[in-house]
């Protein structure tokens, strides 16, 4: 089977040994770091157009600085708790411990919406601001971020697609990715991801925004990202290698729930609701 063989690329940017501690940044960690500042940049620049609203900005700047803070920390715990959910309680409810080890990967993007949701949720009460309007400008920069996580996961060789063989197939390195004891084309998942989700999606996002206006009307660019996101990603797994814990013998596609040989992955039946829901938040916006 031909592919093409997977870079030489490390999941580390740089790192350095000191008294027995390995300090590393990683490309993971600098994708989160860019995709937060680049997206304070992007409603920073939005609350300083007076055209894009149709009376004041939803928050001050100030308000935003704020923001940022408890974006992170439902990023966080949102992604950290939604993996131990969704796809291993088993595992981590047997040894909690392990809950802690960020550092050994483990982060859902369902988790970490509905962290960054209720973490909104709070933002907005605390301070009198609107669900909607707020929801908005968090959704325009949400793309950015999905866009640097899913190519720091091709860099990390992690998250990858069935095997394949398309011209385009990647021979991914590790034991996990080999077929049969050795290396096969796997679809780039991640590639595919970034492209739908990152590019696709920011780049209607950003028109709705600075050439809709449709921060005019609160909710729509909110319910066209997260419809958007949950269409894109159903449509993905049907190329992308489900958790190793859903594929057995018998269930070799991986199918979290299934009727009769039918049925959806984990990733497709978390992204279904996020359709639905996107939906009557863009319908309702329109009203």
């Amino acid at each position: 089977m031909s592919y093409i063989p997977f870079p030489p690329l490390s999941p580390e940017i740089f790192a350095v040994d000191i008294g027995g501690f390995h300090l590393a940044l990683r490309w993971y960690a600098l994708a989160y770091i860019a995709g937060l500042v680049g997206g304070w940049w992007l409603i920073r620049a939005a609350l300083r157009t007076p055209r894009l609203w149709a009376g004041k900005p939803v928050m001050s700047e100030a308000q935003l600085e704020s923001l940022l803070t408890w974006v992170i920390v439902g990023v966080i715990l949102g992604g950290r708790i939604g993996y131990v959910l969704f796809y291993q309680p088993g595992v981590y409810l047997g040894d909690p411990l392990q809950i802690l080890r960020v550092w050994e990967g483990g982060m859902a993007f369902h988790g970490g919406f509905l962290g960054v949701v209720v973490a909104g949720i709070l933002f907005c009460r605390r301070y009198g601001l609107s669900m909607l309007s707020t929801g908005d400008m968090m959704a325009m920069v949400a793309p950015l971020g999905l866009f640097l996580g899913r190519v720091a996961n091709f860099i990390n060789g992690e998250l990858w697609g069935r095997a394949t063989d398309v011209p385009w197939g990647v021979g991914f390195p590790g034991e996990a990715a080999l077929c049969d004891g050795v290396i096969c084309g796997r679809h780039p998942s991640q590639l595919y991801e970034a492209g739908l989700e990152g590019v696709v999606l920011g780049a209607l996002v950003l028109w709705a925004v600075w050439r809709g206006g449709w921060l005019q009307r609160p909710g729509r660019v909110m319910g066209v990202f997260i419809a958007g996101y949950g269409a894109a990603r159903f449509f993905v797994e049907f190329f992308r290698q489900p958790d190793a814990q859903f594929v057995t013998a018998g269930n070799p596609l991986g199918l979290a729930w299934q009727v009769g040989g039918w049925g959806l992955t984990q990733g497709q039946a978390l992204s279904l609701p996020m359709l639905a829901v996107g939906v009557w938040f863009f319908v309702r916006g329109r009203k």
